[in-house]
């Protein structure tokens, strides 16, 4: 018999089957464990009761499952991210009666597999097997793709393995007669398609003005041009884009997703609630108030947020923080919370990746190693395109433009930089008013050049020219949380 719950260590029994942890709560645990010991498909090797004893549990590397009740204390995103990240796949247990309204929830957790509490052991373990012999992907933070079952995985009545991808729980579930409750919110696309949205990071070594620039006016021109697009402040060291923006809701509209993720209740109805449309077709999740709040922003949750978002616009433009530095493991001897992590997981996720400089000595030295760095510390990141701000004669001499390309193309292997000409006085009535170039100068140099950006993003992408076609999904006008100042 395995360890029970804060008793001594006993000897693992021998046998044929694979291990796993057990953190099953309430009287389901005993049957459960007696009928698996009795089936000799699986090894139960601990009974644990509670999160931080199944960490511990998973960390000796010896199980290759975690069985956990769906109410057990603290369990969340998270930790199902740490348990993955082991290579320890998670099957979750709930009761009978609450499978229907338990499962969306648990698969937006990351879990593996949802089980009644009552299933046979048979069923569980022949799940078990198929969800641990199925090739996966552990991403540093445990997040990436969900480990999968094999083909013929068992179910029955009242009992599942259900095991495709938690953001299938997107979809949105009939009401009682027949009607769609996101129908008010969403206009669904009449096909029944839903093409996954693209998700741009905005990164830019230290010293790099313009960063937040950007990604508020590439959204903007995203938006302008007929696509919704959902803007979001990930800067844990310094977020601003709300002030920008003029939006006067302090409450971090991200924080706030990243716990609904963490508790496997957000979807598309709450992200909607969380954020603050800016004009048609634009939203903002607005970055934390203060720094010290950013272990708020944690890899797994921002994983879950940026899933959903995608499901919701058809772009997802993000404004990251410079550093890059994932130096935890030199000072933990266990997984720790990473400051850096919302820019390292969202650089990781990206389909775009902005990288921003600016056109004098010092800003362009700094893009050139910046470009190094990024390649290091996040190699599978997609090739970056690089928009240098504020260019301008009097930092780089005479034909600024020709200037500029000539370093970048030298120096950084970079061939066709976006420029954006130095139109101070535009920008700064742009910031004054809390608006957009889009609003307060239409015709300003640098709004042409970020228009081009966001044409040629689009077109990238797949997106039709003009405004968006009739019949897909958009973010209905007017909800959400916040407002803008008067300009």
């Amino acid at each position: 018999m395995a360890d029970r719950p804060g008793g001594p260590a006993a000897a693992v029994p021998s046998g044929p089957g694979l291990g796993v942890v057990v953190a099953v709560t309430g009287a389901w645990e005993a049957p459960l464990v007696a009928d698996l010991d009795r089936s000799r498909e699986l090894l139960v090797l601990r009974r644990c009761a509670d999160v931080a004893e199944l960490l511990a549990a998973v960390g000796t590397g010896r199980a290759r499952a975690l069985l956990v009740s769906a109410d057990l204390h603290r369990l969340d995103r998270a930790v199902v991210a740490r348990v993955r990240a082991s290579g320890v796949a998670v099957v979750a247990l709930t009761a009978p009666a609450a499978l229907a309204e338990q499962e969306p929830r648990l698969r937006a957790l990351g879990v593996d597999a949802v089980f009644a509490a009552d299933a046979p052991a048979a069923e569980v373990a022949a799940a078990v097997h198929a969800v641990v012999g199925a090739p996966a992907d552990h991403g540093a933070a445990g997040g990436g793709r969900p480990l999968r079952a094999a083909e013929g995985a068992t179910a029955g009545p009242g009992r599942r393995a259900d095991l495709a991808d938690p953001a299938d729980a997107l979809a949105p579930e009939p009401a009682a007669g027949g009607a769609d409750p996101f129908a008010a919110l969403l206009e669904e696309d009449p096909t029944g398609a839903r093409p996954r949205g693209r998700l741009v990071a905005v990164w830019g070594p230290a010293g790099s003005p313009g960063r937040t620039t950007v990604a508020v006016e590439t959204a903007a021109e995203l938006a302008a041009a007929g696509d919704d697009v959902l803007l979001a402040d990930a800067d844990t060291h310094a977020a601003c884009v709300a002030q920008v923006l003029g939006v006067l809701d302090e409450s971090p509209g991200l924080a706030a997703a990243c716990r609904a993720a963490g508790t496997g209740a957000l979807d598309g109805a709450v992200l909607q609630r969380l954020s603050v449309e800016v004009v048609p077709r634009l939203r903002l999740l607005s970055g934390i108030t203060r720094s010290a709040r950013w272990p708020e922003l944690s890899t797994s949750s921002l994983e879950r947020v940026w899933e959903v978002a995608r499901e919701r616009a058809r772009w997802v433009v993000v404004d990251l923080a410079a550093p890059l530095e994932a130096d935890e493991e030199l000072v933990f001897d266990t997984a720790a919370p990473r400051r850096n992590g919302a820019t390292l997981g969202t650089l990781a996720a990206a389909d775009v990746v902005l990288v921003v400089g600016t056109a004098d000595a010092v800003g362009l030295q700094r893009l050139v190693r910046g470009l190094a760095d990024l390649a290091e510390a996040v190699p599978g990141a997609a090739a970056p395109r690089v928009v240098i701000t504020r260019v301008r004669a009097s930092s780089v001499g005479a034909g600024p433009e020709t200037r500029v390309r000539e370093a970048v193309r030298r120096f950084a292997g970079v061939a066709d930089p976006v420029l954006v000409p130095d139109d101070r006085p535009a920008l700064d009535a742009a910031l004054l008013a809390g608006r957009t170039l889009v609003e307060t100068a239409p015709r300003s140099p640098a709004r042409t050049a970020l228009v081009g950006l966001a044409a040629s993003l689009r077109a990238e992408g797949g997106a039709p020219p003009g405004p968006t076609p009739r019949g897909r999904r958009r973010w209905r006008a007017g909800t959400g949380r916040g407002r803008r100042r008067a300009g």
